[in-house]
């Protein structure tokens, strides 16, 4: 896995450099040829090895054939920023046995970042162990999250950013659900939520938090699935207090106001004068 991952993002640099043309699936989802030659050469690597294998993949969907293996590929994430020239992306690859994922890799071509795990064998960052952060106090954390393509006036998350950027140390949005993830499992972000995620973001990021001893589950601490809507992951110390955090945000109480924009202009228009 490790090396098909490695072979598909040496793909994507030759592109990145290049700086491809960029194409949209849907009102504001983008795709490019990075996207697609790179799932075609990850299925091509797959099919050769593991013939038998299912094969479900962000660009092409999938193959389904009733086999006990199933892949989960994301060839690309982090579009947006690969098309952009912002140098956070990864491919993502998973492997899943009668239900249960057994392995998982991302990999970063623009660092050289390899995070892989096995299935009760722990995690690894370039072939180092890794483990979450030992952060228990949520004012001392840094965490992460993600908005969706399109339509994100409908999505309530802007509610859960503002109310934990004054909660926590900082709130980043990098991009890549898949990197994030691992940047939990690998102690950089103490906790990471999203919602609405598919399965070829979270399959291999979740199972490498978790062998690097990080939680995940939903936002109420149900059980995560691979169709989960909902994800939250953290080093399991801060799990709790972030559960009880969305449980106040999701009633409604206790929400600090957004300030008002024009407020702020008049006060600093009103400073200004002589």
């Amino acid at each position: 896995m490790s090396e098909i991952a490695r072979e598909a993002g040496a793909l994507i640099m030759g592109h990145f450099r290049r700086r491809v043309s960029i194409e949209y699936k849907g009102d504001a989802d983008l795709v490019t040829i990075a996207d697609r030659q790179s799932e075609d050469l990850i299925r091509e690597r797959i099919r050769n090895r593991w013939p038998s294998h299912d094969i479900l993949g962000e660009e092409k969907g999938l193959v389904d054939t009733g086999s006990e293996y199933r892949w989960y590929v994301d060839p690309l994430d982090g579009t947006t920023n690969f098309a952009h020239g912002f140098p956070v992306f990864c491919v993502s690859m998973a492997l899943e046995h009668r239900g249960e994922r057994i392995a998982g890799v991302v990999y970063d071509p623009t660092r050289d970042e390899l995070f892989a795990a096995e299935k009760g064998s722990g995690a690894l960052l370039n072939g180092e162990p890794m483990r979450v952060s030992l952060i228990h106090d949520l004012a001392e954390c840094l965490v992460a999250t993600g908005f969706p393509s399109r339509k994100r006036h409908k999505n309530p998350n802007i509610y859960f950013y503002h109310q934990l950027t004054l909660r926590t140390h900082g709130v980043r949005r990098a991009g890549s659900a898949a990197l994030d993830l691992c940047y939990v499992a690998s102690g950089r972000l103490d906790a990471f939520w999203e919602f609405n995620l598919n399965p070829w973001d979270t399959a291999a990021g979740v199972l490498i938090v978790q062998e690097s001893g990080g939680r995940v589950t939903d936002f109420s601490g149900g059980k995560f699935n691979i169709d989960s809507r909902e994800t939250l992951a953290t080093n399991g110390a801060v799990h709790q207090i972030l559960m009880r955090e969305f449980q106040e945000i999701f009633a409604g109480r206790g929400l600090e106001a957004i300030a008002d924009p024009r407020a702020y202009k008049r006060e600093v228009s009103g400073s200004a004068k002589p």
